[in-house]
């Protein structure tokens, strides 16, 4: 490991591969634990000598404190081949443990076995948790798994990618190629993994048939009457935000201009918006991706809202620890959520939820768990309104607006046809032609120019049209 190699991992803060120790626990053990967790997973990066706020503090370890260290690392099973290293930046030492992703999983220290969830490194406590752990232990997550067919060039998200280096506080002129390998997202003989696939592909759906959001308004109670059907693809973050303000054109929000001054107009949704955003995170970060058979989904019936992820309950929670503990089937995939500041706290996400529905003076959320993973969000009955009449006026306009679109096109078409023909065809001459108004077909030509789809070649009476490619 380099110098910048660290100072990118500091900056970058904890995360799914990056744990930081200010110095050296009292009880050595912790940091066999952290390491038995990183092993089990994708691997990752320990620190001694970096506090939580992200500062080279430096570490003094003497030798009977590396021999401790050390000692306690050989007591993780089966062996593990990784050690306590230095480096010295700005005259301090910090302290470094490289752990690999293990190729012989479940490593297990004093008879347990660690996991990594999200930033946090878990226990499994129980019987059930811990044959769980094993039954899966000779299967890769789904998000671990390479996607050789992904090549960086075409298919990565630039935009995403840059919003992504300024939500996790990367510098932005680390490059690309360390940031991902700080990230784990190459699988060892240097493949994007299918997770940096979902996260940052431009479209994942093109390797991934399911990996959608499908978001639908029906009339009534049941699923008898569509009004409305979208389809979002594209990174996992892009489906998330479409998911969201897709569901606020559905349902009724009302704005809160008292004590605002001119500042920005407070949404108060009927159904608290952080609940929907909570619950599609959720259902993106922890559905079956190898499921072939269904999407994620998004429902809005007149007096609830459903959504849905294919994967049930994940067997290693059990129904008593539902809502205290967490146990992601993408842990990648989490992990790159959480870089982005959108995932808050490991494990809260369903009691948070439960709080702000109490909160709206609303029932509480209803999970159901088993094969599907669907929660329900009950709405009121002065709150449904909207989403019959409005919704199929909102689809009217769209189709109104698709109709537009396909007749702009069509006669930018025409424009570029006769134009190729006779390059000095006149504005009067294409509206007779084409059956559109002189003005229509003025504003068209300006557009195609603004454009660089065509050029006007000398002066307007005795001059000629260049197109593009001609």
């Amino acid at each position: 490991m380099t110098i910048e190699d660290l100072q990118l991992i500091v900056a970058s803060g904890e995360g799914y591969n990056a744990e930081f120790k200010v110095a050296v626990p009292s009880k050595v053990r912790e940091i066999s634990e952290e390491v038995c967790a990183f092993a089990n997973a994708a691997g990752g990066i320990l620190l001694i000598g970096v506090n939580d706020n992200n500062q080279i503090t430096g570490v003094n370890i003497d030798n009977y404190k590396r021999s401790a260290i050390q000692n306690s690392l050989g007591e993780i099973s089966p062996s593990l081949h990784c050690s306590l290293s230095f480096i010295e930046i700005e005259g301090k030492n910090v302290g470094i443990i490289e752990v690999p992703s293990g190729s012989n999983k479940p490593y297990v220290l004093s008879g347990a076995i660690y996991v990594r969830v999200g930033p946090n490194t878990q226990k499994l406590t129980t019987v059930e948790q811990m044959r769980d752990f094993f039954q899966q232990s000779d299967k890769i997550y789904f998000d671990e798994g390479p996607c050789k067919e992904f090549g960086l060039a075409d298919d990565f998200d630039d935009e995403l990618l840059r919003e992504f280096k300024t939500a996790a506080h990367f510098n932005t002129n680390v490059p690309d190629n360390q940031i991902f390998s700080n990230l784990k997202l190459y699988t060892g003989d240097q493949f994007f993994k299918n997770g940096a696939v979902l996260f940052f592909g431009k479209q994942p759906e093109e390797y991934f048939e399911k990996a959608i959001v499908r978001c639908v308004v029906f009339d009534g109670k049941d699923k008898r009457f569509i009004v409305d059907d979208k389809i979002f693809g594209g990174p996992l973050y892009f489906q998330y935000l479409k998911a969201v303000q897709w569901l606020k054109a559905k349902l009724s929000v009302r704005y809160d201009i008292e004590g605002q001054g001119s500042g920005p107009r407070k949404e108060i949704w009927e159904i608290p918006e952080t609940v929907f955003r909570e619950a599609i995170i959720n259902s993106l970060s922890h559905r079956d991706y190898y499921d072939k058979g269904a999407v994620t989904m998004v429902e809005v019936f007149d007096d609830r809202v459903d959504i849905t992820n294919p994967g049930g309950l994940v067997s290693a929670i059990s129904h008593s620890e539902f809502g205290t503990k967490s146990h992601s089937r993408n842990p990648l995939v989490f992990g790159l959520f959480t870089r982005m500041r959108v995932v808050e706290q490991i494990g809260s996400g369903i009691n948070r939820m439960k709080d702000l529905m109490k909160e709206a003076g609303l029932q509480r959320p209803d999970f159901r768990t088993e094969g599907m993973f669907t929660v329900s969000f009950k709405r009121l009955q002065k709150n449904r309104e909207k989403t019959r009449e409005e919704t199929r006026e909102e689809t009217r306009e769209e189709t109104r607006e698709e109709t537009r679109e396909e007749t702009r096109e069509k006669t930018r078409d025409k424009i570029i046809r006769l134009l190729s023909k006779n390059n000095m065809i006149t504005a009067f001459e294409l509206a007779k032609e084409i059956g559109v108004s002189e003005k229509g077909i003025e504003y068209h030509l300006q557009k195609l120019k603004s454009e660089k789809i065509i050029k006007r070649i000398d002066s307007t009476k005795s001059g000629y049209w260049e197109v593009k490619g001609k």
